[in-house]
């Protein structure tokens, strides 16, 4: 790498520029929050930077906002949510290109305080969501998945776009994975026939099967609040949910339950693949979708980050997509971050020469989590000191 990149000038002009490619400190700040601070503490250094933001996002909560900064349009539309009452969720549309994020439907965010649902939780509403980009013209929907109510395995979002899911009386089951323990029959018949010729992209940075020890209950049910007991009943019920789907399917039902992906957001990730779908990561689909690539061409420094850079950041998560994708490129990388238990080897070898903690400037974490805006400013007073003059 030349030195001009690491010291962060333009080898041609001798100019830096600065992209800031961050996702949200979660519960904090958002990703355009986040790169708002930044900009602000690197322009209190430097005035006259050039610095481009591109906030990004790994498929999770965040994703719509991430499409909306990077040009997409907002859409609303009231949806049904996973308690089965109306929400407003929103989806992103470019041109006949739409991304919908699965969590503005049937997210852990739109539960109230302790009223986990894991049985009856439904994506009911995640299918709403993708029927309303069809009606508006999307031909490619990313489908953003993570941050889920719901364990079901998809079979709510599938019967709001047409599928039939009945007990042995032929009534529909009820809502949630607990309801499949008593399906009987799956038509998917009448599954919206637009599907057929949609590029559906499942975006997701988990790639567990829909069952067994790795699947979505095992993994997963607990942070939705299931217990030992409701881990066992939703993880037979979402194995039985794949067997009656042989009926319809044949032995595509078991391959796909099996397949990366298929256990992400509870299992949605396998109605999606039921859909026709294609798994890619997350952070792989956003980048793409946002222009990242032309963003990092013009840049000569990039800054990623999010809330906690750890062990699970180095799967999948936002920064490390960002930075795999800069270093390719040549390009310095650094992050900012709420907290940080990641040694520097280890930062290292996913293309981070640095990584700033709020916590390097505030050791008063309770501080960093009150107010952690200012604390970022001073963060990027930081990194401009550091790689920029």
């Amino acid at each position: 790498m030349a030195n001009a990149a690491v010291d962060g000038t333009d080898t041609g002009t001798g100019i830096p520029r600065v992209l800031i490619a961050a996702d949200k400190f979660k519960g904090t700040l958002t990703a355009v929050q986040v790169a708002e601070r930044v900009t602000a503490g690197l322009h209190r250094v430097l005035p006259g930077l050039q610095v481009e933001a591109l906030p990004v996002a790994d498929g999770g909560d965040g994703t719509v906002a991430a499409a909306v900064a990077a040009g997409f349009t907002r859409h609303e539309v009231r949806v049904t949510g996973p308690l089965g009452e109306p929400v407003t969720a929103a989806y992103a549309l470019r041109g006949d290109t739409a991304v919908v994020e699965m969590a503005e439907a049937s997210g852990l965010q739109l539960l109230p305080p302790g009223g986990f649902a894991p049985l009856t939780a439904s994506t009911y509403g995640s299918g709403e969501l993708l029927r309303a980009a069809l009606d508006a013209g999307a031909r490619t929907i990313v489908f953003g998945v993570g941050g889920s109510a719901t364990t079901d395995g998809g079979a709510g979002m599938l019967a709001a776009l047409g599928a039939r899911f009945l007990d042995a009386a032929g009534e529909p089951v009820g809502p949630g994975g607990g309801g499949l323990r008593d399906l009987v029959t799956a038509d998917l018949s009448d599954l919206d026939p637009r599907f057929a010729s949609l590029d559906l992209v499942l975006a997701s940075d988990v790639d567990n099967p829909l069952t067994g020890p790795k699947g979505a209950p095992a993994v997963y049910g607990p942070q939705k609040g299931a217990s030992p007991e409701d881990v066992t009943v939703l993880d037979e019920a979402l194995a039985h949910f794949a067997a009656v789907l042989e009926k319809s399917l044949g032995d595509r039902a078991a391959e796909l339950a099996r397949a990366p992906g298929a256990g992400a957001a509870g299992g949605v990730g396998y109605g999606a693949l039921v859909l026709g779908a294609r798994f890619r990561p997350g952070i792989e689909v956003m980048l793409d979708v946002l222009g990242f690539a032309r963003a990092l061409d013009r840049a000569t420094l990039v800054i990623t980050g999010e809330g906690s850079l750890d062990e699970q950041t180095l799967h999948g998560k936002a920064p490390a997509g960002v930075a795999a994708a800069a270093r390719a490129a040549g390009k310095e990388v650094v992050a900012v971050c709420g907290r940080l238990v990641l040694p520097p080897e280890a930062l290292g070898r996913a293309g981070i020469r640095r990584a700033y903690p709020l916590t390097e400037v505030e050791p008063d974490v309770r501080r960093c989590l009150a107010d952690p805006g200012p604390i970022l400013e001073r963060v990027a007073e930081g990194i401009a000191r550091d790689f920029l003059t």
